[in-house]
């Protein structure tokens, strides 16, 4: 006998919350609060109910567990932003695709981490894949190329905040800006180069112009989407 699919936070109805009780709005900005401040790791379901005030069995009348949470938590972030202005042209809309995921990212640094999985199938995060998809078909008729052109814009810039995210928290961490972290190594990186064995190293530091992260997220774009332009005979 075929076991019954759990149930879904998005085809559970939602109680009414007591008398001045929060209710799962309240209790996802909460978990929100928490995890842009210190972390996923620091979001639990006692923790959170313990913000607002509540105990933690009235979160769980709303909301069944901690993965429960995270699904809405990521849904949440998701409408944050309207949805990008497609103008036909699937260079522009694949841009600006890109362009709000990172922005969404950046605010959120524990984000990306949840975006890897499964997805969450909210009413936000079907909003914003049904736009990229239309952004996507501009590009190609043919779902299975737009579904794989998505997923590589995805990736790209899910690896460009995550570098950017971690030369944050590198400052964070030590405590010393970039300007600072460059000045203290720029002794022994003087000696390196002195050595004269690493002759590409001392070109890149010596002549490679340094660009903001802005930048380089621009010419990274680009450069994906010239390739999907040539991959897809565009």
């Amino acid at each position: 006998m075929t076991e019954p699919a759990p149930s879904s936070v998005w085809t559970r109805p939602r109680p009414e919350p007591r008398r001045r009780a929060p209710g799962v709005d309240q209790y996802v900005a909460a978990a929100l609060a928490v995890a842009d401040a210190e972390g996923m790791a620091a979001v639990s379901m006692r923790r959170v109910a313990s913000d607002l005030g509540s105990g933690t069995a009235t979160l769980y009348r709303y909301i069944t567990n901690r993965d429960e949470l995270v699904d809405l938590m990521v849904d949440a972030v998701q409408g944050e932003d309207p949805l990008p202005e497609l103008a036909g042209d699937w260079r522009a809309g694949l841009a600006a695709v890109a362009h709000a995921t990172r922005a969404t990212l950046l605010r959120h640094p524990w984000l990306a981490g949840e975006l890897t999985g499964r997805p969450s199938f909210g009413p936000n995060w079907l909003r914003r894949s049904e736009s990229a998809m239309r952004a996507a078909v501009a590009l190609t008729p043919d779902m299975t190329l737009a579904t794989q052109a998505l997923g590589t814009l995805h990736a790209y810039v899910l690896g460009s905040v995550a570098t950017q995210q971690a030369a944050l928290r590198a400052e964070q961490r030590t405590g010393l800006t970039e300007e600072q972290w460059q000045r203290s190594v720029g002794p022994y990186i003087t000696e390196v180069l002195a050595a004269g064995e690493h002759p590409m190293i001392a070109r890149r530091v010596l002549e490679a112009e340094e660009l903001d992260p802005d930048a380089e997220f621009t010419f990274g774009l680009e450069c994906v989407l010239d390739g999907l332009a040539a991959r897809s005979g565009r």
